[in-house]
């Protein structure tokens, strides 16, 4: 339990404005050793005579404590660490970007549908969506023909999407934004279901297929027994 507070803490560290070694001002200092065992209380300049015997650091890990905390470490060893974990964080991040499809208001089915699928897509792909319909000249007077298309759109891809923003009127454009009805988290167990589902269904085929080839070995075999004893019976002599 205490190593896990010990790690939320250095975890929690804010390298820009960390105190180590002759930095750290206060009269007394809780000490933690480099392998995480507490030392007690001690004037700071007698815990930074310990951490240079081991040829270590003293770092200050939790400033605001009574009396504040630090530990002898590699404090180099512990940044490139730091470094590590959040290069290896922002791997897993996906950045959500806002993708925008364009409507007009004469839109016919097909063309409908084809952005519609885009629409799909870029939800699926875990990214928000900015559907928008721009007003040219006279079109202005049939802004409603413009609200009914995206409500249509709304209604269509309801299943996959949350409505951040329902359609509304900036200037001569309409727009909504819409948001992916599941987390990433959410997306990859699908995809990881999916996979699965698809290996079982891929080997009980394949175990299926191996089925239905046996009887076609079982019928084989008293043919080829068959002509084995055909060949091996010995030629009858002729009488002379």
């Amino acid at each position: 339990m205490y190593s896990q507070s010990l790690r939320a803490l250095e975890d929690s560290i804010d390298k820009r404005f960390i105190r180590i070694n002759d930095r750290i001002r206060a009269r007394e200092i809780r000490v933690i050793d480099d392998e995480g065992g507490q030392i007690g209380i001690l004037p700071p300049y007698e815990a930074l005579k310990l951490a240079r015997s081991k040829n270590l650091d003293l770092v200050e890990i939790s400033p605001t404590a009574q009396p504040p905390v630090c530990r002898i470490m590699d404090y180099g060893k512990f940044l490139y660490q730091q470094e590590k974990k959040e290069r290896e964080a922002k791997k897993h991040q996906k950045t959500i970007t806002v993708k925008e499809v364009k409507f007009r208001i004469n839109v016919d089915d097909h063309d409908y549908e084809t952005k519609k699928n885009h629409v799909l897509r870029f939800l699926d792909e875990g990214d928000k969506v900015k559907a928008t319909i721009f007003f040219r000249g006279r079109e202005m007077t049939r802004t409603g023909l413009g609200r009914q298309i995206l409500e249509r759109l709304i209604k269509d891809v309801e299943p996959h999407s949350i409505v951040e923003f329902r359609p509304r009127q900036e200037g001569n454009t309409l727009h909504a934004i819409l948001a992916p009805k599941k987390s990433m988290a959410e997306r990859e167990k699908e995809k990881e279901k999916a996979a699965k589902q698809k290996a079982k269904q891929e080997r009980m085929q394949e175990k299926a297929a191996q089925t239905a080839d046996a009887p076609e070995k079982k019928e084989e075999q008293p043919v080829a027994a068959a002509a084995a004893a055909v060949d091996s019976t010995p030629p009858t002599s002729q009488a002379s």
